[in-house]
């Protein structure tokens, strides 16, 4: 297997504020794009050729990536104009493709942070002779999933979207959001109009005979479609937890990157990232947290398991717990933001503004 497709095309809503002026996978993780974290995975499974299939946001891709030779990779861009959904998107760049009919083709989901294996994942696709493999992953509450049922030999039996009664819940598999397809597959999806592969492509290759196949690999696995997930990956792959080959710098208690400055008595833990040219003051504490590039902690601040935006401002004394603070927003001092919290971008928020305590 020599080529992949990644599917980068949506609007992140979730993830707001942060994906205002950033589409998702641009966003940092561990100091780079999170996108750059699946593109060195995808490398060092033997990939060279990959196709970003683009759409929110699709101009600021290739100014960072390039034709990808920093990365040892040849990295193609294809542009929708308009959302044409996952399946869509796949059959969209198609004519990009350089696999004859029976090779496979990896596609990932651009919001997956995950260990798998991916060459793993490409034998077991060969070996059962399958039309399409997909990654599964088992977790304690598939109600917010789609459920993917297997027999005794990995073959799928069946998609399942989102079940909600006990009934319904018939197993803890859940599409993982990494596939590999056999190349003519890819051409059997319908063009010119959105598709969503999990609920139109798979069902229905299901229902005429295609083979399915699962293959269950329960490493790291994290969908990062919210704040508080994305903060949690990052943390994960400074702290080791999450491979990936591109974080730049030591694994452990936090990644301060070059023109950053951090006070000598602040204390940084829990997988914290400081970005290029940010600044942490005296006495601030952050944990678990994601401070992007040109961004200010000021003296005596809490930080804890939350995201600042680039350039935004966080005044002294405050206190913010499972927040997202958006781009150049300014966070007066002694404000107190508990989980959920979300400052827009540009926003000013007056010095002791909102708290959850007493001020005394």
């Amino acid at each position: 297997m020599t080529e992949a497709i990644l599917l980068v095309g949506g609007k992140g809503t979730r993830l707001r504020p942060l994906t205002v002026h950033t589409p998702k996978p641009m966003v940092p993780a561990a100091g780079v794009p999170f996108l750059t974290h699946q593109l060195a995975r995808a490398r060092a499974a033997g990939v060279d050729h990959i196709v970003l299939a683009t759409s929110y946001l699709a101009e600021v891709f290739e100014p960072y990536f390039g034709d990808g030779s920093a990365l040892g990779l040849h990295i193609e861009y294809v542009t929708e104009d308009e959302p044409l959904g996952t399946g869509g998107a796949i059959r969209n760049v198609a004519s990009r493709l350089r696999s004859a009919p029976d090779e496979p083709v990896l596609i990932f989901n651009g919001d997956i942070l995950t260990g798998l294996d991916i060459g793993a994942l490409v034998r077991t696709h060969e070996e059962s002779a399958a039309d399409v493999s997909l990654h599964l992953t088992k977790v304690d509450d598939p109600r917010a999933y789609g459920l993917v049922p297997t027999d005794a030999t990995g073959r799928v039996t069946a998609f399942l979207e989102k079940p909600q009664t006990p009934e319904e819940i018939v197993t803890d598999q859940i599409n993982a959001g990494a596939y590999v397809f056999r190349r003519s597959v890819i051409d059997t999806i319908p063009t010119g109009r959105p598709v969503s592969v999990e609920r139109e492509t798979f069902p229905e290759l299901l229902a005429s005979g295609a083979h399915l196949q699962g293959m269950v690999d329960s490493t790291y696995w994290l969908d990062l479609g919210t704040p508080q997930a994305f903060v949690r990956g990052s943390a994960d792959l400074v702290l080791g937890r999450a491979p990936s080959p591109a974080v730049p710098g030591r694994c452990g208690d936090s990644l301060v990157l070059p023109t950053a400055s951090v006070a000598a008595d602040a204390k940084l833990t829990g997988g914290t990232v400081v970005g290029e040219g940010a600044r942490i003051g005296e006495g601030a504490r952050v944990a678990g947290s994601t401070v992007l590039s040109g961004a200010v902690v000021e003296p005596g601040a809490v930080v804890t398991d939350s995201l600042i935006g680039a350039g935004a401002r966080i005044g002294a004394r405050a206190a913010l717990s499972g927040v997202v603070i958006g781009d150049g927003a300014q966070v007066g001092a002694d404000n107190e933001l508990r989980a959920g919290a979300r400052v827009w971008c540009d926003a000013v928020l007056p010095s002791g503004a909102v708290r959850f305590s007493s001020d005394q």
